[in-house]
């Protein structure tokens, strides 16, 4: 059976692909401390197998961005999956942490390789069709997210921690499987591959001296890379302040982050539907940004003001999870929108970047926590969502829309010239109809 590139199957599909990463974190998190009760250590040691696979998560793509670029998505996909599943068996069997830390490590490596699903998007569609597709993908990746935690404590209670890494393993094989034997008959290869195109260094650092140096590209990265940190520190400070300051249980945190995480989904989908009718990306990534960065500054203003309803708390950080629904498909976008030839190194390096950048927010809001407000996340928040939104109006999108203008060619500027007095009345009357047009 074929899996045409407009079906939803085939949606579905690159959904789960892209989804592969993030469902590695939040599936492990329920497991923490029974890992560290059976390997003999804390949870907050075992907690470092997230900083490992982060780690890996955040690197590796920037090699298999041009690899894809020079030698097809497919057999990268193909590796990545493969090393994904045998590391998950590993972590499975890991009998003490520093192994557990190795396997995850390498776990984080096979992972990255889905990063190449939206360079995949790039190759076959353009345009809204291409926002449109990233949309449905963002849809399918929160629904992972929603899922993976409650997944993870059913498989703890049932199986114990080790059926965690099983069940990934299992997944990562069935995609691989449909990765060699379905999306091969679909496309065999997507990427624009030069017959005489040669992977070597040089190559790779033209592809990223290309990225980092494009007056579009780079901006909307760094546009993409604000707006992530600004969700990154919502992760890492909700829970502190909820948890820890407002004190509610676990299972009522779950819920704010189910419903924030439903948000993002339905910035999304809201996103593919409006593209749909026509309305243009950069009026949605406008919308989005805008709304990420009014709910922020007005949750900072609350925290100084010590006034934090947990209800208005709450509805505020939906807020700025449904701007982020809206703009992040339209910011991907627009990353790889100049540079089709090289969408895997552009795709990889917008990854890392917004990863980098995210550990640095969940950092700082984690070492500047002070165990009774929500200052440090919302100070992060609001700066983060501010500098996406300032980067995008003054910087990303003038420049996009720089490149997209014609530039007028020496025809044009000759027409512009006012007909000579000597010039007979036929030839000046049709000076003049240049002159018009």
């Amino acid at each position: 059976m074929r899996i045409e590139p407009n079906s939803f199957a085939f949606t579905v599909l690159l959904g789960a692909l892209a989804a592969v990463p993030y469902s590695g974190i939040d599936i492990n998190l329920p497991a923490l401390a029974a890992t560290g009760a059976t390997l003999g250590t804390s949870a907050s040691d075992v907690g470092l197998t997230m900083s490992a696979f982060m780690l890996s998560l955040a690197t590796a793509p920037l090699i298999y961005g041009p690899v894809s670029d020079h030698l097809g998505r497919k057999p990268v996909l193909a590796f990545g999956l493969a090393l994904f599943v045998a590391a998950s068996i590993s972590c499975a069997l890991a009998t003490s942490l520093p192994l557990l830390l190795v396997c995850r490590f390498f776990q984080g490596i096979g992972a990255a390789a889905t990063a190449t699903t939206f360079a995949i998007i790039r190759d076959l569609f353009d345009g809204d069709a291409a926002r449109g597709k990233i949309a449905n993908v963002m849809v399918a990746v929160n629904v992972a997210t929603v899922i993976a935690p409650t997944a993870g404590a059913a498989l703890l209670a049932a199986a114990g921690w080790r059926s965690i890494y099983a069940t990934q393993a299992a997944i990562g094989l069935m995609l691989l499987v449909v990765v060699m034997f379905r999306f091969a008959e679909t496309a065999p290869e997507t990427a624009r591959l030069a017959p005489s195109a040669r992977l070597v260094r040089s190559s790779v650092t033209d592809s990223y001296r290309r990225v980092l140096t494009h007056p579009v590209s780079l901006p909307f990265i760094l546009v993409g890379a604000a707006g992530g940190a600004t969700v990154f520190a919502y992760v890492t400070g909700a829970s502190l302040f909820f948890v820890g300051a407002v004190g509610l249980s676990p299972a009522q945190y779950g819920l704010i982050f189910s419903a924030c995480s439903a948000s993002v989904m339905g910035g999304a989908f809201l996103d593919g539907r409006l593209g749909r009718r026509g309305i243009s990306s950069s009026r949605m990534l406008t919308t989005g940004l805008t709304l990420s960065s009014a709910a922020s500054v007005a949750l900072l203003a609350m925290t100084l003001a010590g006034w934090m309803p947990t209800a208005l708390v709450v509805v505020l950080l939906m807020a700025v999870a449904l701007g982020f629904g809206l703009s992040v498909p339209n910011v991907m976008s627009a990353t790889m929108q100049h540079l089709p030839g090289i969408a895997g190194a552009v795709s990889a390096a917008a990854g890392s970047v917004q990863l980098i950048t995210g550990a640095i927010s969940s950092g700082l809001v984690a070492a500047r926590f002070d165990g009774r407000t929500a200052l440090s996340m919302t100070a992060v928040m609001a700066a983060s969502s501010l500098l996406a939104l300032g980067l995008y109006l003054l910087v990303a999108r003038p420049a996009d829309r720089r490149l997209q203008s014609p530039a007028p060619s020496p025809s044009c500027s000759r027409r512009k010239r006012p007909p000579s007095p000597e010039s007979n009345s036929s030839s000046a009357a049709a000076a003049r109809s240049k002159w018009e047009l």
